[in-house]
């Protein structure tokens, strides 16, 4: 069985929960506090570090956070969350609760509530803005939830998955792929370069498609050094997930990285997401460089 980690030798996580006002951030707060988090929605950002700076903690602790913060702005979050400088190395976790706009838009009709940036203008207007003002932070987010499919019920239980204490269940797995020319994402625990396999952007009737294109795929997996490169890192994944589960790890990092991040980096993780999906991991996947390219790039 996992051993949950001693206090002593690592903090308590500290949890920010952000996204789009109606993706499910109060069903995430109060989800986050069944699991035994402490839970504080709408603290300024000014008190953070007066709130950490006091006793020291001995629980995990959610913060919600959205555009309805008294001081919110974009880069006071970016610093904060860039910074670290009142929480150990890797105690911050973002956790960011994404949907699509046309989803946001049919559940403030049928609640007919008003969107905090837009309270006299249809909630369309307001939904592009509060997506703008939260694009840099969707990029830093450690895990993402896709929310527009889920029910509630679904979204507790996805939760459940990611944030039930160390040791009562296993040990969440994300893949994400991404361009080495913008530089490594935040948080990964494991990085692996796919810059040696055979490129699919130079063949021209490949270039437009992205690996989770069958075809892009093929072409990767065609390389000659790709089966021994998958057989090898299998292996590996095999032997330290495990370990880390053990350990009393909750939450592990992968990162698949090649020029560009569309093609060689985005196959090779949906090959690996695919095989810890069927060995029953709890995992998800999001590729970076596709997201800014279309809404909801990432899923669990």
């Amino acid at each position: 069985m996992p051993q949950p980690v001693q206090t002593e030798e690592r903090a308590p996580p500290l949890v920010l929960v952000t996204g789009p006002s109606g993706a499910g951030r109060s069903t995430a707060i109060h989800t986050l506090e069944d699991l035994g988090f402490e839970a504080i929605d709408n603290l300024p950002l000014t008190l953070l570090p007066r709130l950490l700076d006091g006793p020291e903690r001995d629980r995990p602790l959610a913060l919600g956070i959205d555009v309805r913060n008294r001081d919110f702005s974009t880069q006071a979050l970016i610093e904060l969350i860039d910074g670290g400088a009142f929480v150990a190395p890797g105690v911050l976790q973002v956790l960011y609760l994404d949907c699509r706009a046309e989803v946001l838009m049919r559940r403030y009709s049928e609640t007919r509530r008003r969107h905090p940036l837009a309270p006299t203008l249809s909630p369309e207007v307001g939904i592009a803005q509060e997506m703008d003002l939260l694009g840099p932070i969707r990029a830093r987010a450690d895990v993402m939830i896709d929310t527009s499919e889920l029910t509630p019920h679904d979204l507790r239980a996805e939760l459940a998955r990611w944030f039930a204490p160390e040791g009562a269940g296993r040990l969440a797995v994300s893949v994400q792929s991404f361009s080495y020319k913008r530089g490594l994402p935040r948080g990964l625990d494991m990085v692996f370069d796919c810059r040696f396999l055979r490129n699919p952007h130079w063949v021209a009737d490949l270039r437009a498609r992205d690996g989770r294109d069958p075809q892009i795929r093929a072409h990767v997996a065609g390389d000659p050094r790709f089966a021994e490169f998958s057989q090898r890192l299998g292996a590996l994944l095999d032997l330290v997930l495990p370990a880390h589960e053990e350990e009393g790890k909750a939450y592990l990092a992968i990162g698949l990285g090649c020029t560009g991040g569309r093609h060689r980096s985005v196959a090779v993780a949906e090959m690996v997401t695919a095989r810890l999906a069927e060995q029953g991991w709890p995992v998800s996947i999001r590729h970076r460089e596709l997201e800014r390219r279309e809404p909801g790039g990432g899923r669990s």
